[in-house]
C-alpha cells in the first residue's frame, strides 16, 4: 500500500474508483448497451438493405439501357431497310418512267415517221398527178389530137410505169 502512496494513490479512493466504475460498466452493460447495439444492429441492416437495393436498382439498370440499346438497333436496322425499300422502288419507279419515255419517245417517232412517209407518198401522188396533166398537156399539144382525159391518163401511167419512176424516184 506504501507504494500506492509512493505514487500519489490514495488505495480507498482507487477502490472506490474501481466500483463506481464496474457499477457503471454494469448499468452501461444491462441497460444502454442492448438499445445502443439494437440501433447499430438496425441501422446495418438498413444500410445493407440499400446497398443491395441499390445493387438491384444498378443491375436493373443495366438492363434496361441494355434493352433500350437493342431497341435502337433494331430502329435503327428497320430505318436502314425501309432506306433500302424506298431506293430500290424509287430505282423501279425511275426505270419505268424511263421505259414509258422510251415507248412514248418511239410512238411519237413511229407516228412522225408514218405521217412523214404518208406526206411525202401524198406529195409523190400529187406530183405525178401534175406531171402527168403536164405530160397529157404537152403530149395534146405535141401531137393535137384529141384524147379523152381518162385515155390520156391511161397513156401516161404507162409511161411512168415503162420508165420506172412508179414511186417517184427515176432511176
Amino acid at each position: 500500500m506504501q507504494a500506492f502512496e509512493t505514487l500519489g494513490l490514495n488505495w480507498p479512493g482507487f477502490l472506490w474508483h474501481i466500483v463506481n466504475f464496474a457499477v457503471l460498466l454494469f448499468i452501461l452493460w444491462k441497460f444502454l448497451f442492448p438499445p445502443i447495439l439494437k440501433m447499430l444492429d438496425e441501422r446495418q441492416a438498413r444500410i445493407r438493405e440499400s446497398m443491395e437495393r441499390a445493387e438491384a436498382l444498378r443491375d436493373e439498370s443495366a438492363r434496361a439501357a441494355e434493352q433500350v440499346k437493342a431497341q435502337l438497333d433494331e430502329a435503327r436496322r428497320e430505318g436502314q431497310n425501309i432506306i433500302a425499300q424506298a431506293t430500290q422502288i424509287a430505282d423501279r419507279i425511275k426505270a419505268e418512267r424511263q421505259q414509258q419515255a422510251q415507248t412514248e419517245y418511239e410512238a411519237i417517232l413511229k407516228r412522225a415517221q408514218e405521217d412523214a412517209a404518208r406526206e411525202r407518198e401524198q406529195a409523190f401522188a400529187e406530183l405525178r398527178s401534175q406531171v402527168a396533166d403536164l405530160a397529157v398537156l404537152a403530149a395534146s399539144r405535141i401531137i393535137e389530137r384529141n384524147l379523152d382525159a381518162s385515155t390520156q391518163r391511161k397513156l401516161v401511167d404507162d409511161f411512168l410505169a415503162e420508165a420506172g419512176a412508179g414511186d417517184g424516184r427515176s432511176r
